[in-house]
């Protein structure tokens, strides 16, 4: 049964300019990517129509990628994950191309990273158990006289990180928060009339009412 390629990535503009509420329906989406554009558009403050038009736009420009449902490897009989570092030999390096996308098609392959430095690529597979995984070593790169090395480190645990929403994309709830908490502490300017700070008043004669200046207090 031949292997279905996987689909090409789409290339994202380098001209797209993004504001605070991109910002938020990417957080959103990439907290739930199955929110209905109705929630959504509440939540961020649009109508329906332009907050749907705001989702194709993002798509269009290839900010969003693809929509996936996220799998547990565990439920699918593969609890043990593992990175495999290949470095290729030097004549091989022109054929770089095709090597990663054989790579991306192998039973259990999550994803392939090319790299720079001592290593061309890093595999990240989902295996059945220790056996299946050097069995995927072996037989798939090991056995390759276009492979030179292999390393693999087993996972222990993997941790999605948020930084590309987690910063940019606060919430407008929270900087409402932060505005009327900021506003709350700050105190207000009050001009008070200059005899009640002035306390008692001085007999002296002031030089600058003399010439001519009018005294100017502020708080």
């Amino acid at each position: 049964m031949p292997v279905s390629k996987p689909p090409a990535a789409k290339k994202v503009r380098r001209d797209v300019e993004l504001d605070e509420t991109d910002h938020e329906i990417l957080r959103v989406l990439a907290a739930d990517a199955r929110t209905p554009n109705n929630v959504l558009a509440a939540h961020v403050g649009l109508a329906a129509s332009t907050c749907l038009m705001r989702v194709r736009r993002l798509q269009d420009t290839g900010v969003i990628r693809g929509f996936h449902a996220d799998l547990a490897p565990e439920t699918l009989g593969r609890p043990l994950q593992a990175i495999v570092s290949v470095r290729l030999q030097p004549n091989a390096r022109p054929r770089i191309g095709s090597f990663a996308r054989r790579f991306a098609t192998l039973p259990g392959v999550l994803n392939v990273f090319f790299l720079a430095g001592v290593n061309d690529f890093q595999i990240h597979l989902a295996a059945r158990s220790a056996d299946d995984l050097r069995d995927f070593v072996v037989k798939n790169l090991s056995a390759s006289r276009d492979v030179a090395s292999t390393e693999t480190n087993l996972i222990f645990e993997h941790i999605k990180g948020t930084a590309l929403t987690g910063t940019n994309a606060l919430s407008r709830t929270s900087r409402a928060a932060a505005s009327d908490s900021t506003a709350a502490t700050r105190r207000p300017s009050v001009r008070r009339p200059a005899s009640a700070r002035l306390g008692p008043r001085n007999t002296r004669a002031d030089p600058c009412q003399a010439r001519g200046y009018r005294p100017i207090f502020t708080c």
